[in-house]
């Protein structure tokens, strides 16, 4: 059985640029300054505020990836790195090469997949009139999408979800931010022109995630017992 990881990073578009409506929605209840800020620093949360700058997509198995990112200006070459494959390109490239690789595996893993980076994708496929190649969000409870984060919640079992950061300090595993990179600085390094900086914190995440997985189908997942 084949399967990938995949992981995105996104970037909020600057709040000005945006549809006069849209700005109207967004501070419709908003009343303090305060409140200004926090709307503009959410803007890269959501689809139709932000676009997809890097999707990094990683066999878990053989340790192979490829690593789709934006980099404006076209002064940066494909370079490959403990790996990894880097394709700079644009939106709208990065999405048709995930659709095109999404739809070679028999399984794919994500951590928040099913709540952020699978509606993101959807969304500004859609904006960028890219077609799907398959389902992102099949039933929740199969073995086609694993969502580690749903999983270690143990669908809803447990009373609080855990970021990605706080399970690997729980198990030992490097976390993708001790090297001082976020997912809330990604739009200050998009707008800056560290492209390759976004695409390594990406690829930090896909290998968090990689041992995060071995870690729950060892240990966790005991719904797989029967086949040990």
């Amino acid at each position: 059985m084949s399967r990938v990881i995949f992981d995105i990073e996104t970037a909020g578009f600057d709040f000005e640029s945006l549809d006069s409506g849209i700005q109207e929605y967004l501070l419709k209840w908003v009343h303090t300054e305060d409140e200004v800020k926090a709307v503009k620093d959410s803007l890269s949360f959501y689809p139709n505020t932000a676009e997809v700058v890097a999707i990094g997509m990683l066999n878990p198995d053989t340790e192979k990836g490829a690593m789709y990112f934006q980099a404006p200006g076209g002064l940066i070459e494909p370079f490959e790195e403990d790996k990894i494959s880097y394709y700079p390109g644009t939106e709208s490239d990065i999405l048709s090469h995930f659709w095109e690789t999404i739809k070679k595996y028999d399984t794919f893993v994500t951590f928040n997949g099913r709540t952020f980076d699978c509606p993101f994708i959807l969304v500004r496929s859609a904006v960028c009139g890219v077609l799907p190649t398959r389902e992102l969000l099949p039933n929740r409870y199969g073995g086609e999408h694993i969502d580690l984060m749903d999983r270690l919640n143990f669908f809803g079992a447990s009373k609080r979800r855990f970021s990605l950061d706080v399970w690997c300090r729980t198990f030992g595993i490097k976390s993708p931010k001790s090297d001082g990179v976020t997912g809330y600085e990604v739009k200050d390094l998009f707008r800056s022109g560290e492209f390759e900086k976004i695409a390594r914190y990406c690829a930090g995440d896909l290998w968090a995630t990689q041992k995060l997985l071995f870690i729950w189908e060892k240990y966790i997942n005991t719904g797989s017992l029967s086949k040990r």
